[in-house]
């Protein structure tokens, strides 16, 4: 997600904290690099130039604040700034009774449609579907199928008619908690269906008018999101494939430009990679100082068992406890996306060897699987023969069944000696999450 920019400004902050010193001539190169990266991410010339000032302005023209070394400083205003440049804290759609999506052409439109629904439903919410694109093949279809999916009903017009559509679904679904209305993706320099989009939101009224703007989209998000805020008074927007592309600083910044709060990211392919957008946790990501909180929200959506976790932090957990962990890690999504919730783990910890440890997982889970109870439950008791058939079962070599035994013997050790440390880690984190406002 966004990765060239957060690996860049990770780079960029690692020259500022590692830095024998910290002068005027420093943080000139520092915000020389800054401008580059934000070009480069597609983020607007203009609003590239006003961040570094604003930086430059702060850090070297106006007094250090009390408390603070310079160091410190120019690290806090630039994440101060990066948070201004890419929105505000939105507000949440719990309570919104109609929700119209809009959109261009191959947006990802529908699929974030599912993806919110699922979200919703989490939160004990009951979610319902109208389809008004009429114009592409086979589209109202796909919704059904996605509803079907997600186990949501959609309601589809039989005239073809997103007006008889629209009028209809509200009065299907008036006891329903959300009614989503899919619109026809466009594009909003289209006049015909610039009409259609202003006469349909005459006849919803809707709560919440969220633009669906790919990532990759680039410099053309802000003349896009420009215009159809002045179609349908746009009130969110949501940024979607942002898996995908290094250059989704366009998307992001215009949305801050018309007014229109970023609401959600969307962060893979799957139902369930939809994100609520919080600009604090997500400049935090880029500039490597991780996302706790997303962490232990994720966490908790899978329901990590804490006696499982405190085992494994104190060093006295066996492989069941050891797969568990691997069971609810798979859950809460892909092991790059976690390790850049960790400070300092994201940057530390190169994507390929990341896709590496991913896969050995897998296989790690598959020999775990193999394994009897009391095997799991007794590591100890895993001799000769019964790697042998634990091998067999599981249909991995001896030899990786004996990897598995000794990573867990050497993380056991690894743990243990952490453990002692722990303390005075929480202790570091909480001073570094003063400095942002962040509770570790």
């Amino acid at each position: 997600m966004f990765d060239s920019l957060g690996k860049g400004l990770s780079g960029l902050i690692r020259k500022l904290t590692t830095g024998t010193s910290v002068d005027k001539k420093l943080v000139e190169e520092i915000l020389n690099d800054l401008k580059i990266l934000l070009l480069q991410s597609d983020v607007d010339i203009k609003l590239a130039d006003e961040l570094v000032s604003n930086v430059r302005r702060k850090t070297l023209e106006e007094k250090t604040p009390a408390g603070l070394t310079l160091r410190e400083h120019v690290l806090k205003t630039i994440y101060e700034e990066l948070v201004k440049l890419l929105g505000e804290n939105p507000a949440p759609l719990m309570g919104k009774k109609r929700i119209m999506f809009v959109g261009l052409f191959g947006s990802g439109k529908t699929t974030t449609i599912g993806k919110l629904s699922k979200s919703l439903m989490k939160q004990g919410l009951k979610p319902a579907l109208v389809a008004l694109d009429y114009h592409r093949p086979a589209a109202p279809q796909q919704l059904e199928q996605l509803g079907k999916q997600i186990g949501v009903p959609v309601h589809i017009n039989s005239n073809k008619n997103p007006y008889e559509a629209a009028a209809e679904g509200m009065k299907k679904f008036e006891k329903y908690d959300t009614v989503i209305f899919d619109t026809a993706g466009r594009n909003a320099l289209d006049k015909e269906l610039a009409e259609e989009l202003k006469k349909l939101t005459e006849i919803i009224k809707p709560d919440e008018v969220l633009l669906v703007i790919p990532a990759d989209l680039g410099k053309v998000a802000k003349v896009q999101a420009e215009e159809f805020h002045k179609l349908a008074g746009v009130t969110g927007v949501v940024i979607s494939k942002m898996d995908g592309t290094a250059k989704a600083g366009g998307a992001l910044a215009a949305a801050s430009v018309t007014g229109a709060k970023v609401k959600f990211i969307g962060v893979g392919e799957k139902i369930d990679d939809l994100e609520s957008y919080d600009p604090k946790r997500f400049v935090s990501r880029l500039l490597g100082l991780g996302d706790l909180e997303t962490l232990l929200e994720k966490a908790k959506e899978v329901d990590i068992k804490k006696e499982s976790v405190e085992k494994i932090v104190e060093g006295r957990f066996n492989l069941q406890d050891f797969y568990d962990q691997i069971e609810a890690m798979q859950k809460m999504g892909p092991l790059g996306q976690i390790a850049k919730m960790v400070p300092g783990l994201g940057a530390a910890m190169p994507e390929a060897m990341m896709e590496k440890q991913e896969e050995k997982m897998k296989r790690f889970k598959h020999i775990l699987q193999s394994m009897t109870k009391s095997e799991k439950e007794n590591p100890g008791i895993v001799n000769a023969s019964r790697i042998k058939r634990i091998a067999k079962g599981s249909g991995r070599p001896e030899s990786e069944v004996r990897e598995l035994l000794d990573q867990y013997e050497k993380m056991k050790k690894m743990m243990k000696m952490l453990g002692g440390q722990a303390g005075l880690q929480r202790g570091a984190l909480k001073n570094l999450g003063k400095q942002f406002g962040f509770k570790f």
